[in-house]
């Protein structure tokens, strides 16, 4: 497979670089010739320079920037409003990142001189990449990178709807050692009360300072590309700022400073069209406030790239990157959008904003302590919304699963249910009720006497490989709803270790060591929080806010919490096709494809029997129903 990446900037490097480490031929087009000064300088989260890290191997050669440790919020006339930590961010200029990303690319990977004209095709899809200087790039993929006012994205797309430019952006870099290191570490922004005028400014080095004044063009502007008018016109809209403001106009090349025209536009419906996809800018342009553009290109690029490792390269693939990237991209021009009205009309606000995104990557997500046991039946019926919720809001969750430890023992349970009789009476309920297959007969057969075990072998799998642990624990649940096996036994958890694909010695190590001390972690959890019921489901939200849901859940009831905790969320699309689904759940009941497929019951088990009369999914009988799975 050949892939060509129109445009050369930091979303096509990194993409590129990614590819060429998995072995992909790869060959960046970018319509400059060499590394520019446009842009200054930016600030870039820690997810996207573990990216780097990811990306610069063993070499050891550092990572680019400076770091910033805080940010502090002034007024023009010096008052203090407000500071706050950062964790994890840096200031790098654009021609040190873009240098560092060529580095790790061969010399030959990028063409210069390519402005990027149209594509030729066939069979619906594109071949071959045409420039305006005649040149032409044939490839079986093609990944638009070529920022903002994408030429790609118009001709999957069309001409999006841009934003009116409400808000500009001067951005410029001096030399002032004394302010350099007397703010090192610091991101210092003076911001008007009354109007949308700012300042702000960050040191990239011992001497370097990048700057920018942000303001509303309805109160003042300038002509562009006149250097002797643009320095006149930034002294005049900031001359009641502090004398150090002063200083760095005073020492500017303003031959070398530009204007920034901050739009945006909304969310695609998709990111890419047949074997074309889109990533960074030209996928989604968000406003600066959120300071989250570059983070957002380099984990476009690790996102697209592992997707296509795991799907090859294809439909399949191309859902995924918009599922998983989608909503998080959606908060972004959310976000964005509110703090251009803050900035524009701060008067209004009774507290000013941070200038970005506060948590990795500008993602906001509501964590989720899910307490749950192996043998809980409502856990169990609950599936079908609980992956439906996954594939559309999992990029807004942050999970943990917590074993809460539902039988000690049958002297120590709690509740109308005493005994192996018991249980077995609750779940013929159960299934009666909710439609769901589930087999009580483990309980006439061959009863559990506690669920720590199984419980202990989930914590195993999880300290060795989280997604393996989700799969392990699906399979112990059909083991024992299913298939009536007692999953305390030690020869089911290893076999179901073993056909998730863990290391079986290592999961028996883990099992008799770690995995018990991890698994009393979560019992203490549990008695903390005062959870006595299965399923528990805490949601919290960024500022602390918590909403407890217990017992049987809809999907709405899930979607309810979502949203109230979090306005903003966007449901991702995903592929209700039958190969797609079974993708991502290998093994699914009736009740689990037809509400995925957004098909009746009736109509699901017809679909599903034509696949498995196909060849593509294997028919599993258990005593009240039916289990599937992808061959």
């Amino acid at each position: 497979m050949k892939t060509v990446i129109i445009g050369g900037g930091i979303a096509g490097m990194a993409m590129g670089t990614f590819l060429k480490r998995k072995g992909i031929e790869t060959v960046i087009c970018e319509k400059l010739t060499g590394i520019t000064e446009r842009g200054h300088a930016f600030l870039m989260h820690a997810e996207a320079i573990a990216i780097l890290s990811e990306l610069d191997g063993n070499r050891g050669t550092g990572m680019p920037g400076s770091e910033v440790k805080g940010f502090q919020l002034f007024r023009p006339d010096g008052e203090f409003v407000k500071k706050a930590p950062l964790d994890g961010w840096r200031c790098l200029k654009r021609c040190t990142l873009t240098a560092y990303l060529e580095s790790l690319l061969p010399a030959d990977t990028i063409k210069g001189g390519r402005v990027f004209s149209h594509f030729l095709y066939g069979q619906g899809r594109a071949v071959a990449a045409v420039f305006t200087n005649g040149e032409i790039e044939h490839g079986d993929l093609f990944i638009g990178a070529d920022g903002g006012n994408s030429k790609v994205r118009q001709a999957l797309f069309g001409e999006v709807r841009m934003s009116e430019i409400a808000v500009k952006e001067v951005v410029g870099m001096t030399m002032n050692r004394t302010l350099a290191q007397r703010y090192a570490g610091t991101f210092i922004k003076y911001q008007q009360a009354d109007c949308g005028l700012a300042f702000g400014m960050i040191p990239t080095g011992k001497e370097e300072i990048v700057w920018f004044m942000q303001y509303d063009p309805s109160m003042s502007d300038v002509a562009e590309h006149d250097a002797t008018a643009l320095a006149h016109f930034c002294q005049a809209m900031l001359a009641d700022f502090p004398a150090e403001v002063q200083s760095i106009l005073r020492g500017n090349d303003f031959s070398k400073t530009y204007i920034w025209h901050t739009r945006d536009f909304d969310l695609l419906p998709a990111f890419h069209k047949e074997n074309v996809v889109l990533i960074g800018d030209a996928a989604h342009l968000t406003l600066p406030f959120t300071s989250a553009g570059t983070t957002n290109a380099m984990v476009d690029a690790k996102v697209l790239a592992s997707c296509i490792d795991q799907w090859a390269c294809g439909e399949e693939a191309f859902r995924a990157y918009y599922r998983l990237r989608s909503g998080i991209i959606g908060e972004h021009i959310r976000l964005g959008r509110e703090l251009k009205k803050v900035f524009l009309s701060p008067a209004k606000q009774a507290e000013a904003p941070l200038p970005f995104m506060n948590s990795a990557g500008g993602e906001q997500r509501l964590r989720v302590q899910y307490f749950t046991d192996p043998i809980c039946s409502t856990c169990w019926i609950i599936q079908p919304a609980w992956k439906k919720l996954i594939l559309e809001y999992g990029h807004c969750l942050d999970i943990q699963y917590v074993m809460g430890g539902l039988l000690p023992s049958w002297r120590e349970c709690k509740g109308k249910i005493q005994s192996p009789s018991d249980a077995a009476m609750h779940w013929k309920e159960i299934a009666d009720s909710y439609k769901m297959p589930l087999d009580a007969g483990v309980w006439t057969e061959d009863p559990l006497s506690s669920s720590f075990p199984p419980s202990i072998g989930f914590k195993a799998a999880q300290l060795q490989d989280g997604q393996k642990a989700q799969l392990f624990l699906r399979r112990v649940r059909e083991m024992i709803f299913l298939e009536k096996k007692n999953i305390m036994k030690w020869r089911f958890l290893e076999t179901a270790a073993l056909e998730v694909g863990l290391n079986t010695i290592q999961f028996r190590s883990d099992y008799m060591g770690a995995a018990r001390e991890a698994f009393e972690a979560d019992l203490a959890l549990a008695a903390e929080l005062g959870v006595v019921s299965f399923p528990t489901l805490i949601f919290t939200d960024p500022s602390g806010q918590t909403i407890r849901l217990k017992g049987y859940q809809y999907y709405q009831d899930f979607e309810k919490v979502i949203l109230q905790l979090m306005p903003g969320a966007v449901k991702a699309p995903f592929n209700h096709e039958p190969t797609s689904l079974f993708r991502q759940f290998p093994t699914m009941v009736d009740a689990e494809f037809a509400l995925l497929s957004n098909l009746l019951r009736k109509e699901a088990r017809t679909l599903l029997q034509q696949l498995n009369k196909d060849g593509y999914i294997e028919k599993i009988e258990s005593g009240n129903g039916v289990l599937w799975k992808m061959k």
